[in-house]
């Protein structure tokens, strides 16, 4: 027996349902790790020439820690739009590579789709939906999963910006706890199981050399300049490496057609 239209509807409801709640479910050890980076993020504003909603706001529509951070850090040091908007643009470079290796997954998705994706990526985020994906052929999951990681990720941020803005000023000396170095041990965490692939580690190689030579930079210029040149080399690896498979799928599409 056929299932009906609304029968059809209901079970597409219900797994929709269950690869939102997987995604979520499979981002909690990271919005573990991140809870102690937004409450600090939190406490900074409050030390910041930032009121309390300014702080909210930007994680409300940044999204993005290690961009705050930063951006917290040149607003209280009396930095101008532009070095704020093109440090935060440099340091933020690293999900050109993010989307290039996510693209084949989601490119069958509408547009609307896709663009809300891109909303919710963070590093956290594409760790948990590219071992996701890594699991099954381009084109064969839906957005669930991914929207899923993204949602609760983003809703898990919003929550522990929310608890160092209320409690930072009570608790000046936050920071000297050492939870600082959570940020470092979720980059890590992030970092290393994605070493899978030539580019991944030519990329990560050249920025952590490159950083660690130029640490002297003034302004932290070094830093921003080795973050620059890791995302180039992983670009150029990825286009180097994808050619000769856009050649054999055009080599195939023309035999197709004769």
């Amino acid at each position: 027996m056929k299932a009906t239209p609304a029968q059809r509807s209901t079970q597409t409801s219900g797994h929709a349902l269950r690869e939102f709640a997987a995604g979520a479910r499979d981002t909690i050890p990271m919005m573990i790790g991140a809870a102690p980076f937004g409450v600090i993020f939190g406490t900074l504003v409050t030390a910041s020439p930032l009121t309390l909603w300014h702080g909210q706001l930007m994680s409300l529509a940044v999204f993005a820690g290690s961009a705050q951070f930063i951006a917290v850090g040149l607003i209280a040091s009396h930095a101008s739009f532009a070095v704020v908007w093109a440090t935060t643009l440099v340091v933020n470079l690293r999900h050109v590579l993010y989307s290039a290796t996510l693209a084949p997954y989601v490119a069958h998705l509408p547009r609307r789709w896709r663009w809300a994706l891109a909303g919710f990526l963070t590093d956290e985020v594409f760790a948990v939906a590219y071992a996701h994906y890594q699991k099954r052929a381009p084109g064969e999951t839906g957005p669930h999963y991914f929207f899923g990681s993204g949602v609760s990720m983003y809703l898990n941020w919003q929550l522990w910006t929310l608890v160092g803005l209320v409690f930072g000023a009570a608790f000046p000396g936050l920071k000297s706890l050492g939870l600082d170095f959570a940020m470092v041990a979720t980059f890590i965490a992030i970092i290393v199981p994605q070493l899978v692939a030539v580019r991944f580690v030519a990329a990560a190689l050249a920025s952590g050399v490159l950083s660690f030579a130029w640490q002297g930079w003034p302004y932290k210029l070094g830093l921003l300049a080795a973050v620059f040149v890791g995302v180039a080399v992983g670009m150029v690896l990825t286009l180097m490496e994808n050619r000769p498979h856009a050649k054999h799928r055009l080599k195939n599409a023309k035999e197709r057609t004769q």
